[in-house]
């Protein structure tokens, strides 16, 4: 592991433990020129999907990019840094245990949706409006009447 401080390639691990969100390793290193310690994260790797996107490329799967459009939607809400790496899990567990190969980056794009629905609304509405390009106010209120609509139900079956 290379040093964060002096990029030398050689550090020793201190201390080992379970992250926080048990599927994590933090490591405590300790860079054996500069003697600074730095932390590390470690996940196993798992054999996860190749994305398709729109335009035909592929690429691997990136939970960090699932994280940062989470992290986005959810910027000036009530929802911990904690919860949206819960959301990012699941989702990342269910297209591992999907077991495909290939996804479509749109079927990647509706699993969020469903996250942020389940989240927030506002959060929802914002990951919305730009992953669905709406056209017009029409499409972005119609879109804003069905989130309301399901709102009403929830509260009706209470």
């Amino acid at each position: 592991m290379k040093c964060p401080f002096c990029n030398h390639p050689e550090s020793k691990v201190v201390d080992s433990r379970l992250g926080k969100d048990k599927e994590t390793i933090r490591r405590r290193r300790e860079c054996l020129k500069c003697q600074k310690r730095f932390t590390t994260s470690e996940r196993a790797e798992d054999s996860l999907p190749l994305v398709i996107k729109k335009d035909g490329r592929r690429e691997p799967f990136n939970r960090i990019k699932i994280f940062n459009g989470l992290k986005k939607a959810c910027e000036k809400r009530p929802i911990s840094i904690n919860v949206i790496e819960k959301s990012v899990n699941r989702i990342e567990s269910y297209f591992q245990e999907k077991g495909e190969r290939e996804i479509k980056s749109s079927e990647i794009g509706e699993k969020v949706m469903e996250e942020l629905h389940r989240l927030d609304g506002v959060a929802y509405v914002r990951f919305a409006s730009v992953y669905r390009q709406f056209k017009d106010i029409h499409e972005f209120m119609d879109e804003l009447k069905d989130l309301l609509g399901n709102k009403e139900e929830i509260k009706q079956r209470k």
